[in-house]
């Protein structure tokens, strides 16, 4: 690959780096996608509702938090017939190269930030190089930047090759939510393919090191729940209240208190908590946050029901009355053994790439799953990929980075899997 090449994947994905959104915000972010894909002349260009049913999405923010990021794009002066497309979350896009007979295959990058304000220590190489993220409290700390600049450069790659077939390129918005897989697995853009990949940076394995598909995905859903009580003054009339705050307490420790399973591990954890006014109120209301995991999807809903029951049960035991809302949730899908070994004699090829493993346990969960799951529904197979990199510190912190030599080798491991899979045939 030339410097100018190495130069180039190197701005965009600082360039991307610098605008972070987070999950279904991405209004900026799908625009400048969006710039770069006509530029290249792809034979088809869907943005938002025209690349997924939008009532398939989930875990979609409310108008009050949309709309900020909103304004935030149309003041950065994204056309506006597109920012109309995108109104109310519709983000990503899914970009098409048809070059005649072949199999049909498909590339999943995910778009969005988090909300992580980076770090300014000189020693963190995105403020040292002026490209840290110039929106406070957000940040590309998951390598998300990355995965974009490699989508961008696969399709071009592809495009100036003798590749034969359609290649279809998943821009997915809102994986950090677990938002965006189910709709765009639910798109015609999903429903044929012979071949899928999906990939990541990093998570813990070094540059130059190259996982063919990874294994054991965990089942996931994010639960809201909210609890409803009664009030009452805390000294006078105690007796009175129904205490949100009490019912908080007991679902919060009895979420912890869920048998494991005897068929496989499961997860419970309560992430966030909120209520109560002052100390002199019983508290009518309380808000929490949780999720739910399991090493397979049954595992998962095992382990949904039991934390659904609790918090219900324990607003009933006071009193009270419970909510409880799945924001979202991810289904387990592994990689296939005949792509792991494509993808890995490919990988063993390429320059920069030292070490090849056909597989990984993944640990932790990824919407990708869905559309894993509807491709090998289907007939056909996909594998989930890890480009390493060397990163300073672990993924979802303020000093996360990525190792910009890992950026050359994830678009040729990735340009040559899938020209290789042209000559394997479905």
């Amino acid at each position: 690959m030339s410097e100018s090449i190495r130069d180039r994947l190197v701005a965009v994905r600082r360039d991307l780096h610098r605008h972070p959104e987070p999950a279904w915000c991405e209004f900026a972010t799908t625009a400048r996608l969006v710039e770069e894909l006509r530029a290249l002349d792809v034979d088809d260009l869907a943005v938002g509702p025209d690349a997924y049913d939008p009532a398939d999405r989930m875990a979609v923010p409310d108008d009050a938090e949309l709309d900020p990021w909103f304004e935030r794009a149309r003041t950065r002066g994204v056309d506006e017939a597109l920012l109309d497309r995108m109104a109310g979350g519709n983000t990503g896009a899914v970009a098409i190269l048809d070059r005649g007979e072949g199999p049909a295959i498909g590339l999943r990058v995910d778009i969005d930030g988090l909300f992580i304000e980076e770090s300014t220590d000189p020693d963190h190489a995105p403020a040292a190089e002026e490209f840290r993220s110039e929106i406070d409290g957000t940040m590309h700390a998951c390598g998300h930047d990355a995965h974009m600049t490699w989508g961008l450069a696969v399709l071009e790659a592809i495009s100036e090759s003798d590749f034969s077939g359609r290649l279809v390129v998943f821009f997915q918005p809102a994986e950090e939510t677990s938002g965006g897989g189910c709709p765009m697995a639910n798109s015609d853009y999903t429903a044929d393919l012979d071949y899928l990949l999906a990939v990541h940076v990093g998570l813990d394995h070094p540059t130059g090191e190259v996982v063919a598909g990874i294994e054991k995905p965990l089942a996931m859903c994010h639960v809201d729940a909210t609890i409803e009580g009664t009030s009452a003054h805390a000294g006078k009339a105690p007796n009175e209240g129904d205490n949100a705050i009490h019912a908080l307490g007991t679902a919060i420790e009895n979420a912890y208190g869920i048998p494991r399973h005897a068929d496989g591990m499961t997860r419970v954890n309560i992430g966030r908590v909120e209520a109560g006014t002052t100390s002199n109120v019983i508290a009518e209301h309380a808000t929490l946050k949780a999720e739910a995991r399991g090493e397979t999807t049954e595992l998962m809903e095992y382990a949904k029901s039991r934390l659904r029951r609790v918090i219900r049960n324990a607003a009933e035991l006071h009193g009270c009355r419970a909510e409880v809302e799945i924001e979202s949730e991810s289904p387990r899908a592994d990689s296939d053994p005949e792509l792991q070994r494509l993808v890995a004699e490919v990988a063993r090829g390429v320059a920069g790439v030292d070490t090849v493993l056909p597989s990984a346990d993944f640990g932790a969960s990824e919407d990708a799953t869905f559309l894993m799951e509807r491709v090998q529904e289907n007939g056909g197979l996909a594998s989930y990929m890890i480009v390493g990199t060397d990163h300073p510190t672990s993924h979802h912190t303020p000093t996360f980075d990525v190792d910009e030599r890992s950026l050359e080798i994830g678009v040729s491991v990735l340009t040559e899997s899938i020209l290789a899979l042209t000559e394997r045939r479905p």
